[in-house]
């Protein structure tokens, strides 16, 4: 269960995790510490340094309950009309396991490309995770995503236009509580997944898109497997191979609502909840990514981002054709330039089978909404 405080400076309300005992307000920065209600008063913040507010590199803090790293709010001045961007890019390609990827931190790669040139996000304003940052809080742990994800929503206003991007492993786990329609929870695995688990749909949920006010936008990009579902919208958009869609309602029969605070909530995944994603290199012909990821690229660099509808059509054709070889060879283009300035190496060859998936926390005629971040 959420604890809402508020900011001890600007008076901020702050969602803290679960466990934790101080937070740091994206706003004004400040730390709030809270107290245990059965230890007495709160302890006093630690005289500030130069070298409190951050980790020397290889270095992880004893306790498990620091202060979110991701404390810088996007710069300039106060949301105005147009707001601002905010972007968490999250690659994992669980290095050394059985479990490894060989195109996740690609992905990583490209979309915070495309974001900041093709769609002006501040750099600044863009947190990446992955397993190649010297940095113990810029590796994708549980508890780093977790911090992570209370970054991007904290502070959100209207205007304001927030991505999540997420390429590594998808899972699923049963549901007991009557909530899913297929009977299971949807679930991201961090890189330390097997000893501290998965996050699950409910949690990324309340965690991003119930609290998104009116006016501000979300858009969710999920490469993984079993991700149709993965951030427990209300709606579904099941379109068959012809472009013909059907919103499907998926909200739970308990009631419980699964919608935002009268913010946009839209997610672009990899596959439906009982399909697995790709990591190839049949797309791009020269390094392995996400299907999913290249796709979405793709649809955008061909001028196929006009609505959501053209956007869904585009990433399904790009996937579809490349068994029978009429993407291959055509395969890349604006896309593979990207890729082959930025990434080397990595190698996965063979075709796939996929369909990318739309949900939204309110229906809309795909075909007539403009695509934008």
């Amino acid at each position: 269960m959420l604890m809402l405080v508020d900011c001890s400076k600007c008076r901020t309300t702050l969602q803290l995790p679960p466990g934790a005992q101080s937070i740091r307000c994206a706003i004004c920065q400040a730390i709030t510490h809270i107290a245990d209600p059965r230890s007495g008063p709160a302890p006093s913040p630690p005289p500030s340094s130069s070298s409190s507010s951050s980790y020397q590199p290889g270095h992880v803090p004893p306790s498990a309950v620091a202060p979110s790293p991701y404390n810088h709010a996007p710069p300039g001045q106060p949301p105005h009309a147009q707001g601002r961007k905010r972007a968490l890019i999250v690659g994992v390609s669980y290095r050394h396991t059985n479990h490894e990827l060989k195109g996740c931190i690609n992905d990583a790669r490209c979309m915070k490309y495309m974001l900041t040139n093709r769609f002006k996000f501040p750099e600044s304003s863009i947190v990446m995770l992955t397993e190649e940052d010297p940095d113990p809080l810029k590796r994708p742990t549980k508890y780093n995503m977790r911090m992570a994800l209370y970054w991007l929503i904290q502070g959100c206003q209207p205007g304001d236009s927030l991505l999540f991007h997420f390429s590594g492993h998808g899972s699923q786990q049963r549901n007991y509580n009557g909530e899913e329609v297929d009977g299971y929870d949807e679930t991201l695995c961090p890189v330390d997944f097997e000893t501290q688990g998965m996050i699950v749909d409910d949690e990324i949920n309340t965690t991003l898109v119930r609290p998104l006010p009116r006016g501000a936008r979300l858009h969710a990009i999920i490469d993984a497997c079993h991700s149709g579902t993965v951030l427990d919208l209300p709606f579904l958009c099941r379109m068959d191979r012809q472009g013909k869609y059907i919103w499907e309602d998926h909200r739970p029969r308990s009631g419980m609502w699964k919608g935002t605070s009268g913010g946009e909530a839209i997610s672009f995944s990899g596959c439906d909840d009982n399909q697995t994603s790709a990591d190839t290199s049949a797309l791009s012909k020269i390094t392995s990514t996400g299907a999913m990821t290249y796709s979405f690229i793709q649809a955008i660099e061909r001028g196929h981002g006009a609505t959501y509808g053209s956007m869904l059509n585009s990433m399904r054709s790009t996937i579809r054709n490349t068994d029978s070889g009429s993407e291959l060879s055509g395969a890349g283009g604006l896309v593979t330039s990207l890729v082959t300035m930025l990434l080397t190496g990595g190698s996965l060859s063979g075709g796939f089978r996929q369909e990318p998936q739309l949900t939204a926390n309110e229906p809309f005629d795909v075909y007539t909404k403009p695509f934008s971040l």
